[in-house]
């Protein structure tokens, strides 16, 4: 009995989070669209001012550079050096940040 009510929790659950992660779909989208294409729109400014080639290697106009950027950024390996401290190594930074926050 216990497992049935477990396995009924767990359904629930995933369709909260799915139905609250639908309604957000359309306000997320948007934003993460509008910071790739102004990323390209600054390194072309940025390319301009320095009188060299903008993002304009990889399809029309560099249109499709930041989705070039996101593979690149999402195929990326985190390498951890073997004798070091696996939790001092992830959570160092994020240490530093929260102090530098905190300031």
């Amino acid at each position: 009995m216990l497992i049935l009510y477990k396995i009924l929790f767990f359904y629930i659950l995933i369709n909260m989070l799915s139905i609250s992660l639908l309604k957000s779909l359309p306000i997320i989208l948007p934003i993460l669209l509008a910071v790739a294409f102004f990323t390209v729109f600054e390194r072309k400014i940025l390319a301009a001012m320095q009188r060299r080639r903008g993002p304009n290697v990889v399809g029309i106009y560099g249109l499709l550079q930041a989705i070039a950027d996101a593979i690149k950024l999402l195929s990326k390996e985190t390498l951890i050096p073997g004798p070091s401290n696996l939790y001092i190594f992830i959570f160092s930074p994020i240490f530093t940040f929260l102090i530098s926050m905190l300031c």
